[in-house]
């Protein structure tokens, strides 16, 4: 079949029977009846130019001179056996259905035109309100055939401005076409430009009306007077039944499509938020003129809540309001975001308490005044009386979640009780796609909470060294994952950093991790080696079970030796970035099997690192991807790392973005695993910042001790701390002297972000807080420390003990 497009640009009308093309005009027509559109196709068949049409009125420049109702014409057999509505009432905005036909037409200057038009109804938003397509009957050439059909189509290059537009909104503002087939139609005829007949059938479509349907003036008579009688509940006279049968049949299957494409509409994600708003506006304007959502206080939250009827204290949010009002008619009256309970003798408590639609044909003014009445001061009463209403539950598995008020404009039909099935329908489709998004928004919210309780909140500064961190889940449905990262403070100003990665996903690869975790910080605290670390705990996770596996790193900054003690446990090695050249470079350290193997020997290794130095840990779903080779991501670390940052986070988010942009321009997808990323700027402590004492077993020692921190505290400016630092570094010094055994007690002061003082013996009994009483002579010492200092601690070493506490330096 030909379809072309003629030199002007103009659509063409062809028949099935025999090939053809003429000029189509496109008009379109707003809802004050004036023309918004004239095609070019329109100035040469009404002979009006663009400029003069464009804002008159389309009575003036359609004028119908009368039909033709020559049956014998081979073009009207063509038509079916009616000419359908006349061109005149669709002008005057009485078209509600695609409609065709055949009229004559008085012309300014060539007296009358026989045309063929086709008329479609635009009921959305805008301004446009009719699509009017027209061609001259004269011009077909049916020779021996009879056409069939008549269908119009846009050619390939039509000057119609609004299709792209009309493609995007076809299937809001013809809803009697179901969506698929909609788009699918409209795609072929604004790109392909041909008639698509094989789509009409049976149906009506927007492009290609069903012209065997006959719409008399008499059988439309007919069916109105079938329709008043079923509207009103009244017996249908047995010479209208057949009208009133199709009718019914029409109203469900009307009704089932539009189910269908609500359907389609509602539920295309697990957000919430984003589900309330598609049943909202799934419904307006088709089915009603206002939808007011409300739902559960706990299923807004996320949260789960019990069983049960809800009850006049139930709290119900309005989340969503949709309506075809002037804008801003009802924000300030019912704003959503208001949360309210309902009294037991509104309809919507009836809802509620039912699980029925409950169906209100006219809200009169004491039913007004009534609901009216629990909205305080603001009066709902001229928005809702004189209006129908139907509330309908929102609920799954039995349990009412919500509700939907729907409200009709005086002038439109009342519900009736197809509706309230309709509605019922509508809601229990729309209740169980709410039902899922609150149940994975609660599941979300429980992974989210586990998480973040898992992960520690590490303060960006500590003794010696910035921290930043970062962790990313691998996907949204898997929040939980065996990923995490530590720092611990240990005596001497040093702390542990510390990278995992429990093998697997889920809630119990989570639990694993967060044991695991709890056991490093322990043996941290205990001021395990590295290696005997990773050994202790590759003991631990063999008691757990063989379930899991998990590789660990583990690193001690010592922030005053300038020096990092490693071991590694089946993890990726880390990034050091030396901050004299940038230079960046993995760490080459003895890899270890996973933690969980068992009976596998760690070793340790020391590096040393300058002020300024950056340490990079992370898990490997940072740097490998399946199907890449993960030196391929390790590369991309390095060079990453060593690019220069305003701070510590943009540095993280650097590593990040690179490493997604590499994996991603190598067609890789987007990451599936966990990641954890720690990164620590190595600050160091100077030597000026350090002083040490070595005391003898005497007591006279502690007044010596005394004097030394009296007088170091003079020399760093610091004589606010004098009397507090002074006092308790001798109550610890006595206690050291008092309980060592050969060894020399060390004194040690360092300042840094805080005053530190440390006092150390070769005595492994760890002091503990007692309550002394007022005759008591021992106990106090570590009394007046808890109560003087910022922070205090005592650990094992390998040699003994150590005290120690923190005081907070004075503001410059």
């Amino acid at each position: 079949m030909d379809h072309g497009t003629d030199k002007a640009g103009q659509g063409t009308v062809t028949g099935p029977a025999e090939t053809g093309r003429v000029p189509l005009a496109v008009v379109v027509v707003d809802r004050d009846g004036l023309v918004s559109h004239w095609s070019r196709g329109a100035r040469r068949l009404f002979g009006v130019p663009k400029d003069e049409a464009i804002g008159r009125a389309a009575h003036d420049l359609l004028p119908v001179s009368g039909a033709l109702p020559d049956e014998r014409d081979t073009i009207h057999g063509a038509l079916g056996d009616g000419l359908g509505p006349d061109l005149e009432s669709s002008l005057d905005g009485g078209l509600s259905y695609p409609a065709a036909g055949r009229a004559r037409l008085t012309a300014s200057a060539d007296g009358r035109i026989d045309v063929l038009w086709w008329a479609y109804p635009l009921v959305g938003p805008g301004p446009e309100r009719l699509l009017v397509l027209a061609a001259d009957a004269e011009g077909l050439r049916p020779g021996d055939g009879v056409f069939e059909r008549i269908a119009p189509a846009f050619a390939l290059h039509t000057d119609f401005p609004g299709a792209e537009d009309l493609a995007r909104r076809l299937p809001e503002i013809l809803p009697s076409m179901s969506v698929g087939d909609s788009a699918r139609i409209v795609a072929q005829i604004l790109e392909l430009g041909y008639p698509v007949l094989e789509f009409s059938q049976n149906d009506r479509v927007p492009v290609t009306p069903d012209w065997g349907v006959a719409r008399r003036a008499e059988r439309k008579a007919r069916r109105e007077r079938a329709a008043r009688a079923l509207a009103a509940g009244e017996p249908v006279p047995a010479d209208l039944r057949d009208e009133s049968e199709d009718l019914e049949y029409a109203a469900v299957r009307e009704r089932l499509e539009f189910l269908n494409e609500v359907s389609g509409r509602i539920g295309t994600s697990l957000d919430l938020s984003r589900t309330i708003v598609e049943v909202s506006r799934a419904v307006v304007p088709r089915f009603t003129d206002v939808a007011g959502t409300y739902l559960r206080e706990q299923v807004v939250a996320g949260e789960g809540f019990e069983d049960g009827v809800p009850d006049t204290t139930t709290m119900w949010h309005r989340v969503a309001l949709e309506h075809t009002d002037e804008p801003g008619r009802w924000d300030d009256v019912v704003p959503v975001g208001e949360a309210m309970p309902f009294p037991a003798h509104t309809p919507f408590f009836q809802c509620m308490t039912s699980g029925e639609p409950v169906l209100v044909p006219r809200i009169s003014e004491k039913m007004g005044h009534a609901i009216a009445a629990q909205f305080e001061k603001r009066d709902i009463r001229p928005l809702i009386t004189g209006r129908s209403m139907l509330v309908v539950p929102l609920k799954a598995r039995h349990v009412v979640l919500g509700f939907m008020i729907l409200l009709r404009h005086p002038d439109r039909p009342v519900f009736n009780d197809m509706d309230r099935v309709t509605g019922a329908e509508l809601a229990a489709r729309a209740g169980l796609v709410l039902d899922n998004a609150r149940m994975y928004t609660f599941q979300e919210n429980v992974a989210e909470t586990l998480q973040d309780s898992m992960l520690p909140h590490i303060p960006p500064r500590m003794t010696g060294c910035d921290i930043a961190t970062r962790y990313l889940p691998g996907t949204l449905l898997g929040r939980v994952g065996g990923d995490w990262f530590d720092a611990v403070k240990l005596h001497g100003g040093r702390t542990a950093l510390v990278v995992g990665d429990v093998m697997g996903h889920g809630l119990n690869s989570a639990a694993m991790m967060g044991q695991l975790r709890t056991a490093v910080q322990t043996m941290a605290g205990l001021d395990l080696p590295p290696a005997q670390l990773l050994r202790n705990l590759d003991d631990l996770a063999q008691r757990l079970g063989d379930t899991y596996l998990a590789t660990c790193l583990y690193a001690v900054y010592d922030p005053i030796a300038g020096e990092l003690h490693l071991a590694n446990a089946g993890h990726i090695p880390p990034v050091l970035v030396r901050a004299a050249d940038g230079r960046s470079e993995l760490l080459d350290l003895p890899t270890g099997a996973p933690i969980g193997v068992g009976g596998v020997p760690f070793e340790a290794l020391r590096v040393r690192v300058e002020p300024g130095d950056r340490l990079v840990m992370c898990t490997d779903g940072l740097v490998e991807v399946r199907g890449e080779d993960i030196g391929v991501g390790l590369a991309t670390l390095c060079a990453s790392a060593a690019h220069p940052a305003a701070s510590m986070d943009d540095a993280c988010d650097t590593i990040i973005r690179a490493l997604a942009a590499t994996f991603s321009e190598a067609g890789r997808g987007g990451r599936k695993d966990d990641v954890a990323l720690l990164m620590a700027r190595l600050g160091g402590i100077e030597p000026d910042d350090v002083a040490e004492w070595r005391l003898a077993l005497e007591p006279a020692e502690v007044s010596r001790a005394r004097a030394a921190v009296r007088e170091q505290l003079h020399d760093w400016g610091l004589a606010k701390l004098v009397a507090p630092a002074e006092l308790m570094a001798g109550e610890l010094v006595t206690n050291a002297v008092r309980h060592a055994h050969a060894r020399p007690v060390v004194l040690r002061l360092v300042r840094g972000d805080t005053l530190l003082c440390e006092v150390e013996d070769d005595d492994h009994e760890l002091p503990t807080l007692l309550s002394a009483g007022p005759l008591d002579e021992a106990g106090r010492g570590l009394r007046v420390v808890s109560t003087l200092s910022r922070e205090w601690g005592t650990s094992r070493t390998t040699s003994g003990k150590t005290v120690w506490f923190e005081l907070t330096l004075p503001r410059r």
